[in-house]
C-alpha cells in the first residue's frame, strides 16, 4: 500500500467532521481531497488511480446509499468506506451487500479508521494493477491485423494451423507467418499465454468444429 500514489476522498456535509477527518489523515501523511456533498465529487474529479472514499450516509438531499451505484460507475477502482452517526446494523448490512468495504460509525475510532483505510487502499491498487493489466492487453490486442485477430480467435480454441488454413482458405504456410507475427506483437510465446489474454478481455471464440 502506498501512501503517496493514492488518494482519500471525503464526502461529508457536516463542516467539522469534514476539516477533523483532513486533518487527521494529513497527519498520517495521507493524500486527501474533501467534498461537501457527491455530486461536488463528481463533477469536479476524475481520478482513475488508486484510492478510497470515506462517504457519509446522510447527506443532504439524496443518502449516501442511495448515490453508492453513482459513485461506483465512474470511480470503479475507489473502495467506499461509509461513516455514520446514525446508522443501523441494517443499514450498514445493505451498504456491504452493494459493494462497500466497511461501514464506521461516529465517532469514528483512529485506530479503526487507518486500519479500514489501508485496507481499502490495498484493495484498490490490487483492482488499479487489474485495470491496467487488461489495458496493456487491450492494447498488444489491437495492434493485429484483422486478419490476425481472426487468426487468433482459432488459434486459441486449440486448432492447428492445418485446420485453421483450411477453415480459412488460405495456405498452411501463410498461417505460420500470421502466427509468427502474433506472437511477436503480443509478447508470448505459447498459446497458455494468448489464452491468459483471452481470458483477461473475454474475446469471444469461434468454437467451430475442429474435425474439419
Amino acid at each position: 500500500m502506498n501512501k503517496k500514489n493514492s488518494k482519500v476522498f471525503i464526502i461529508d456535509d457536516d463542516d467539522e467532521t469534514r476539516q477533523g477527518l483532513t486533518l487527521l489523515l494529513k497527519s498520517y501523511r495521507y493524500n486527501v481531497n474533501s467534498y461537501l456533498g457527491v455530486e461536488q465529487f463528481i463533477k469536479n474529479e476524475n481520478y482513475s488511480g488508486a484510492g478510497c472514499i470515506l462517504l457519509d450516509v446522510f447527506l443532504k438531499g439524496r443518502t449516501g446509499l442511495e448515490l453508492q451505484a453513482e459513485i461506483e460507475s465512474k470511480f470503479e477502482c475507489l473502495p467506499i468506506i461509509f461513516i455514520s452517526g446514525r446508522g443501523n446494523i441494517s443499514m450498514s448490512v445493505e451498504a456491504l451487500k452493494k459493494g462497500a468495504i466497511n461501514f464506521l460509525q461516529k465517532p469514528i475510532d483512529e485506530e479503526e479508521l487507518i486500519k479500514a483505510i489501508d485496507e481499502a487502499l490495498s484493495t484498490s491498487e490490487a483492482i488499479v494493477t487489474r485495470y491496467n493489466e487488461i489495458d496493456r492487453i487491450r492494447t498488444l490486442i489491437h495492434s493485429l491485423t484483422a486478419r490476425e485477430f481472426e487468426i487468433f480467435r482459432y488459434v486459441i480454441t486449440g486448432m492447428l494451423n492445418k485446420q485453421i488454413a483450411i477453415e480459412l482458405g488460405i495456405s498452411e504456410h501463410t498461417v505460420k507467418n500470421h502466427r509468427l507475427s502474433i506472437t511477436e506483437k503480443l509478447g508470448v510465446k505459447s498459446v497458455p499465454e494468448m489464452i491468459y489474454m483471452e481470458e483477461k478481455l473475454s474475446i469471444k471464440t469461434s468454437r467451430n468444429n475442429n474435425s474439419k
